[in-house]
């Protein structure tokens, strides 16, 4: 995607940072690639997001932080097989959903036709011909152990994207049964429901009517998306490039670059293709799949690297492993003249060409996902260098350093469009699932090459640094707000609290720990740009601080804190709105609209509160009210807020009210009345209270008490419940007289109470008798109890 060139500005950071590259050239370039992260015509999701961002981190270290000159060039992969694939799929379906403006039978036959086809490629173990109404039953009974969570296989190894792959063909097939079985489906419902299997098949039936010339068809569908792809970096924070490079603008200098490799004895022609000599390569002495050599004869990778329209024969290879530069044109394809015919250039072929255009024959750093490794940056690898050298023993290392980019996984499988499990950045960002900030610090917190799946522990451990980070600033700019009000204040005593000495020891440790602080951010990011050791860093130093008592915390020390916590966020891309010179990073003010009625809000109600906590409110003390007649503003919230306070406690001052009452009303404005508006008081000890928007943070610690609340009240009602049942039962249990209870078949003989003495004749034994009789005063008691309910009730 990006190809950067950086220039040292020198001193012992840069001289530093070089020696773990142990590079001594002055100049150090960089190449990631675009098209390695599959970026295609399509939105981008959060997968996408973990290598756009991730870079962008490097990026802003190397630049911000380790001070290197950086020019990042960006490669746009503007034509490949998924594009016109795509491309082509939407226009061929577009234009025959075109040709039918009701749902006839023409439509049906030809969805029905889809629906098999669609079942008969990607869903084998169902027949082919299984109708859409027998559909679901076949699909369970093929599939249920899949959809259940087990391996494809039926065996012990646990899913993967094989599965994943399953069940997204299994929804496919599945939304085409469903509007197939509608007896009167709309255009709307074929269109919306039966696009998945009508698109590769109304492409198998027209893909012949799309010529090579016909390239608006496949551009027309990248300009579109490229620029939502824009907006959507920025809506990251992810600084833009220096220098864009897109593969339909490259043409004349690709075919240049396969012309050089196939002159220098390492690419042959076949049938107007152009493939990479592997064998050729290695026999000069070049190294070919350098990356990852243990993945050199995996077949299915190296068919992956080929793209998805590549000719199914290879029997005219001189290795399994060599692989097109330089594709000859087929049937619906985009393509361009060439010495070998019309074709169009090969996956790998684009990036090289580009990469070495711009920046020549090294740079130090190229970029991509982890599975790109092999074939992707091994083929460019080899081809790259087989086109600056004759032989492979003159070659020169095109690239010194590959960073791969660690995946993004959603239950365990990588996030993925072809797997239809994903999230786009603009629809989790616009549903509030994740702020800008709130998404690169959980990258942050993970290391930039290893993978990430996102779990409940994972949001929540972002979270919680945000919140700390946020509260530290908080505390650091109400010392800066002090320190503004003794300086302007002449008669002030200067500095406050920081006439305190220097010397001592507990003074000064704040200060030491900043120092030291500073060592070991430093020490992570030298080591392979450690973030979450960088992290730990920064939360442990707030740790410290926030440990110390203010009292002895000079002003000055807490701000030089502040001011270096600020630098670090800021640098790590943490803060899109930040302004020079401001102290900690943006959202911890409340609306410009809401200041001039919620802080003299705020300000009447520290003073209530400090009051009543005294013993009594005395109104004509705390300063002027505003008219009792203010008008009501629908659209203005905050003026009603502010009103509506300052008239209930005049209300209560009239009443003579109890101090608990004035303090409901502090709790009432706080909990109800601000929060609804978004905005929190937080209430200090000795402190005025601390005015800040409401976080996600604190909406979740809100949900929780009131589930906790709500379950305990559910609880309670049902404990009354339960004991009233009970009670109930019991004086149901008392209707039978205790006269009576005993007088059953079961016995023969009884006493004047009705107690058993005999049964068939026979005497009751005395143990016998003895629990009888407890049984006999038990019901008793029942019976009276019930009688006494029966004249209450007659009363």
């Amino acid at each position: 995607m990006d190809s950067c060139n950086y220039k040292p500005r020198g001193g012992p950071v840069e001289a530093e940072f070089w020696s773990l590259f142990d590079s001594e050239s002055t100049t150090a370039t960089t190449h990631a690639d675009l098209s390695s992260w599959r970026y295609r015509a399509f939105e981008s999701h959060l997968g996408h997001a973990r290598n756009y961002v991730s870079t962008d981190i490097i990026r802003r270290i190397l630049s911000d932080y380790f001070k290197f000159d950086v020019t990042f060039v960006m490669n746009i992969t503007d034509v490949d097989d998924k594009i016109i694939l795509a491309a082509r799929q939407q226009h061929l379906l577009s234009q025959w959903l075109a040709e039918h403006a009701i749902v006839d039978s023409d439509i049906r036959d030809t969805t029905t036709k889809a629906f098999h086809a669609y079942i008969e490629k990607n869903l084998p173990l169902v027949a082919h011909d299984t109708t859409p109404r027998d559909w679901s039953h076949l699909a369970n009974k093929s599939y249920g152990h899949v959809l259940k969570g087990q391996s494809l296989a039926n065996d012990a190894s646990p899913p993967g994207d094989k599965e994943a792959k399953v069940k997204m063909h299994l929804r496919t097939a599945g939304s085409a049964a469903e509007v197939l079985l509608d007896s009167d489906p709309s255009m709307q419902d074929i269109t919306a429901k039966g696009s998945g299997v009508l698109l590769p098949y109304i492409d198998s039936l027209r893909k012949h009517t799309v010529t090579g010339k016909d390239h608006d068809i496949f551009t027309i569908l990248t300009k579109r998306y490229e620029q939502r792809f824009f907006d959507d970096m920025a809506a990251l924070n992810v600084r833009s490039p220096d220098q864009v490079t897109r593969v339909t603008e490259y043409g004349p200098q690709i075919v240049d670059f396969v012309k050089q490799i196939e002159q220098n004895g390492f690419a042959y022609e076949n049938e107007g293709s152009v493939y990479y000599d592997t064998t050729s390569w290695e026999s000069t002495g070049g190294v070919y799949a350098r990356l990852e050599p243990w993945n050199r004869n995996d077949k299915e990778l190296q068919q992956d690297g080929e793209g998805s329209l590549s000719t199914k024969k290879t029997g005219f290879k001189k290795s399994g492993a060599d692989f097109a530069l330089w594709k000859a044109s087929k049937e619906g394809e985009p393509s361009w003249e060439s010495p070998w015919g019309e074709g169009r250039p090969g996956w790998h072929i684009e990036c090289s060409a580009m990469a070495s255009d711009v920046l020549g024959k090294q740079f130090d750093i190229h970029s991509g996902g982890i599975d790109l490794a092999f074939p992707h940056h091994d083929n460019e690898l080899a081809q790259s260098e087989a086109y600056w050298s004759k032989s492979g023993k003159e070659s020169k290392q095109w690239v010194n350093y590959f960073l791969h980019m660690g995946h993004l996984s959603i239950q365990g499988s990588k996030m993925s469009k072809s797997l239809k499990n994903f999230t786009t950045i603009r629809e989790a960002i616009a549903k509030g699932d994740w702020t800008p900030r709130g998404l690169r610090i959980v990258f942050l917190l993970g290391a930039w090459r290893d993978g990430l799946e996102i779990t409940g522990e994972v949001i929540k451990a972002g979270r919680a640094w945000e919140d700390k980070v946020d509260n530290l600033f908080l505390k650091i700019r109400d010392v800066q707000l002090r320190e503004e009000r003794l300086r302007s204040n002449k008669n002030g005593i200067n500095n406050g609290i920081n006439s305190l000495t220097f010397s001592d020891d507990e003074i000064r440790a704040v200060a030491d720990e900043l120092e030291v602080s500073k060592n070991k951010f430093r020490v992570a990011l030298c080591d392979s740009f450690d973030t979450p050791t960088a992290m730990r860093v920064i939360s442990d130093l707030i740790t410290f601080y926030n440990s110390q008592k203010p009292s002895i915390v000079p002003d000055v020390i807490a701000l030089d804190l502040g001011r270096w916590v600020t630098e670090m966020v800021v640098m790590l891309g943490l803060d899109a709105n930040h302004k020079t010179g401001q102290l900690g990073w943006s959202g911890l003010e409340i609306p410009d609209a809401a200041k001039a009625f919620v802080i003299p809000l705020a300000q009447l109600r520290d003073k209530v509160r400090e009051q009543a906590k005294a013993g009594g409110v005395d109104i004509t003390s705390l300063g002027r009210f505003d008219d009792k007649d203010t008008i009501y503003s629908p659209n203005q919230p905050y003026a009603n807020a502010n009103a509506d306070f300052q008239r209930k406690i005049i209300d209560l001052g009239s009443q003579n009210a109890q101090p608990k009452d004035f303090l409901a009303a502090c709790d009432h404005v706080r909990d109800q009345i601000l929060w609804k508006l978004d905005i929190y008081l937080e209430d200090r000890d000795g402190l005025p209270a601390l005015i800040r928007p409401l976080s996600q943070s604190l909406r979740e610690e809100r949900a929780s008490k009131d589930v906790a609340v709500a379950s305990k009240a559910l609880a309670k009602e049902r404990a009354k419940i339960d004991a009233e049942a009970a009670e109930k039962k019991k004086l149901d249990q008392g209707k039978l007289s205790h006269l009576d209870m005993f007088r059953t078949s079961e016995y023969s003989a009884w006493d004047s109470d009705g107690l058993p003495t005999h049964t068939e004749g026979v005497e009751i034994v005395k143990s016998r008798a003895k629990k009888l009789k407890k049984d006999w005063d038990r019901q008793k008691k029942l019976h009276e109890t019930w009688l006494g309910t029966q004249r209450a009730d007659s009363v």
